[in-house]
């Protein structure tokens, strides 16, 4: 039977509409059944534009609520008990899919998944993890990149278990290399969370590497990095502007200098498969590990390609049962350091 996810269709900036086509999209390429969770009128509406959408395994489930951007998290979680992440999380919890995938409000989304879903035993808070391409072709993993402002010392080391088991398990390296972001390589540097949390990860059984700058996110030997939510998310939002403006500079450059055709044909194909490797909605967005259910996050702005990449990554991360590792890495984890009597 093919992995069912559901999917909040009233997430993005411009739903329903890039959560109706990724839907459509990942149907049909990766088999993958999809339950579009919204008002069912507007998102029958909407399916309407797509007649081919009838052969698909595809199906809507109502809600009559949605959280928006403006609603603040904590009120909208109590206040709106039908929206659309709730009705969703609720068909993970109850075993009618195996993830859930929103590309709205991320407090919200993550409120609700800690209410709906519960934890992991031996996770004290969530940790969003956001994968990116590397220079050497490879794929990074950074976490938290937003899930927690502030954060303890045990929470870095649990969310580096999470990482590497993550990593691991969707990547298939058998030790990923795992990094401390701080202000510089040596043991003494940062403040005092990351000074902290260098004693806890050194003495952990993974491939810790010790500290990271920010300058090694993206050169290829780093496997996983891990931050504060604070510092992670502002790594995150400045690569990505670097990223815009790499792409629109160069773009610009190509236009301003290329005149011959046969050499234009050549930049314009050089380009796309420059920029394809640059996009971020490649990745599927972000796992939010930690909590028990399979639940992924992505941009507001997420067009139909970030929809369907979510499906795929979601439905994999089901399929490999990443939450059962983590939970058995944790468990392993607490054994090792108890106290010997």
């Amino acid at each position: 039977m093919p992995s069912v996810i559901a999917l909040d269709a009233m997430g993005s900036e411009r739903a329903p509409k890039p959560e109706i086509e990724g839907a459509i999209q990942a149907a049909r390429h990766f088999g993958v059944s999809v339950l579009l969770v919204g008002p069912e009128d507007i998102l029958r509406a909407e399916m309407a534009n797509h007649p081919a959408v009838d052969d698909l395994p595809i199906d809507v489930i109502h809600a009559s609520e949605v959280i928006t951007m403006e609603d603040k998290a904590a009120l909208a979680v109590r206040a709106k008990r039908d929206s659309t992440m709730r009705v969703g999380l609720r068909l993970v919890r109850d075993g009618r899919a195996v993830g859930f995938i929103t590309a709205g409000n991320t407090g919200a989304a993550m409120a609700t998944a800690k209410i709906t879903l519960g934890m992991i035993p031996g996770v004290d808070r969530p940790a969003l993890a956001a994968t990116f391409p590397t220079a050497l072709g490879t794929a990074a993993t950074l976490l938290d990149v937003g899930a927690n402002v502030d954060c303890t010392p045990e929470n870095l080391e649990q969310f580096a278990v999470m990482g590497e088991t993550y990593y691991r398990s969707m990547f298939g390296t058998r030790r990923p290399r795992v990094g401390l972001l701080s202000i510089g390589e040596e043991e003494s540097k940062g403040n005092e969370l990351t000074r902290n949390a260098f004693q806890l990860l050194k003495q952990l059984p993974l491939n810790f590497v010790g500290n990271v700058e920010g300058r090694d996110l993206y050169n290829g030997q780093l496997d996983v990095i891990v931050a504060d939510g604070f510092v992670g998310n502002v790594a995150l939002k400045i690569s990505e502007g670097v990223a815009n403006l790499v792409r629109a500079t160069l773009k610009e450059t190509l236009k301003a200098t290329i005149t011959r055709q046969v050499g234009y044909l050549l930049s314009r194909s050089a380009f796309s498969d420059f920029k394809k490797r640059l996009d971020h909605t490649e990745y599927g967005g972000a796992p939010l590990l930690g909590v028990k259910g399979v639940c992924f996050i992505t941009h507001g702005s997420s067009n139909a390609n970030a929809i369907k990449n979510a499906v795929r990554v979601a439905a994999e991360f089901a399929e490999r049962k990443i939450n059962e590792s983590i939970e058995k890495e944790l468990a392993g984890l607490k054994t090792l350091v108890a106290p010997q009597g």
